[in-house]
């Protein structure tokens, strides 16, 4: 007597917690050994969560330029095109208890505006009316900030 073995392949999905069993068309078909499954890509440990500009600043301002600082958040300089109004707003990633923040911008003709505190998801506004000038923005998230970036423009 000959033995014959039959192998079944059987591809389990579950997908939105239905299962789909699948099964040669005939007993007598040979069967490929299932191939290893696929991991699913890991998240690159580069990627850093960034905080979303959150429109503090007001309508007709545009972000036009940004610094990261770590996972903790994001500071966001802003221009206004009609009035020549600059903008800077620090913004958390994760809202949370408050923490010590702040947002800064200044310029040679219009001094400095700083709003520095304790917050639990951004600092600022602040505004600096600077058409056609270089402005420094900064802002800082704890014992980060973003260093005193320049823009001109």
């Amino acid at each position: 007597m000959k033995l014959v073995r039959h192998a079944a392949a059987v591809a389990v999905i579950v997908t939105g917690g239905a299962l789909a069993l699948a099964a040669p068309a005939s007993a007598s078909e040979p069967v490929a050994a299932p191939a290893a499954a696929k991991a699913a890509p890991a998240a690159a440990a580069s990627e850093v969560p960034v905080a979303k500009y959150n429109g503090a600043c007001g309508a007709g301002h545009k972000v036009i330029d940004s610094a990261n600082m770590e996972n903790l958040g994001t500071t966001f300089l802003t221009y206004n095109k009609t009035t020549g109004e600059n903008c800077v707003v620090t913004v958390r990633t994760k809202p949370g208890a408050a923490v010590n923040m702040f947002a800064q911008l200044s310029s040679k003709t219009g001094g400095t505006a700083t709003d520095r505190g304790r917050f639990t998801t951004y600092a600022g506004p602040v505004y600096l009316e600077a058409p056609g000038e270089c402005v420094t923005w900064e802002g800082g998230i704890t014992s980060y900030s973003t260093k005193g970036t320049g823009h001109c423009g």
